[in-house]
């Protein structure tokens, strides 16, 4: 594929790109920032290259998750509870990133099938590409994942009503 088509499609899926990156580095904006840079320098150099066996957007988003999964590997970041309670008590006051607050709570492979599919409207089994797993497998973390960020909700909810 050409330099100038694939900037075209980089430019075109920007936006998605970014947010997807947000959530693979844990909302983290400038991880992201940097994850999405070296995620477009593979591309354009040649060292991801796009198969035709999945759609680009699907592909894209296989780059980078794993790009990020070996920038923290590299990084060595990790949050702590007391950084996730924190995180949690302050995005309450925001809608959006209560919604973020709960979803990390959740196991990091109900977090990323959520995250697909709600966030980004991949269907099951173009998240089970992008996360390298079974379709299988993608179904039962988006069937607990949904029943387990219900439950988060409900108990968040009844602890402000009380």
């Amino acid at each position: 594929m050409k330099n100038s088509t694939l900037q075209h499609i980089l430019k075109e899926h920007h936006s998605s790109a970014y947010i997807w990156a947000r959530q693979c580095c844990s909302f983290d904006e400038d991880m992201a920032k940097d994850v999405l840079q070296l995620v477009y320098l593979k591309i354009l150099e040649g060292k991801a290259v796009y198969h035709e066996k999945s759609s680009l957007k699907t592909w894209l988003f296989s780059v980078i998750k794993f790009t990020a999964a070996e920038f923290k590997r590299k990084e060595q970041v990790t949050i702590g509870l007391d950084d996730l309670i924190e995180y949690a008590q302050t995005a309450e006051e925001e809608q959006q990133g209560f919604h973020e607050a709960m979803i990390m709570l959740l196991p990091k492979r109900q977090q990323e099938v959520l995250l697909l599919v709600f966030y980004h409207s991949l269907t099951l089994e173009k998240a089970a590409v992008v996360m390298g797993i079974s379709i299988g497998s993608v179904r039962t973390h988006y069937d607990r994942g949904k029943k387990n960020l219900r439950e988060l909700i409900i108990k968040n909810n009844r602890h402000e009503n009380a």
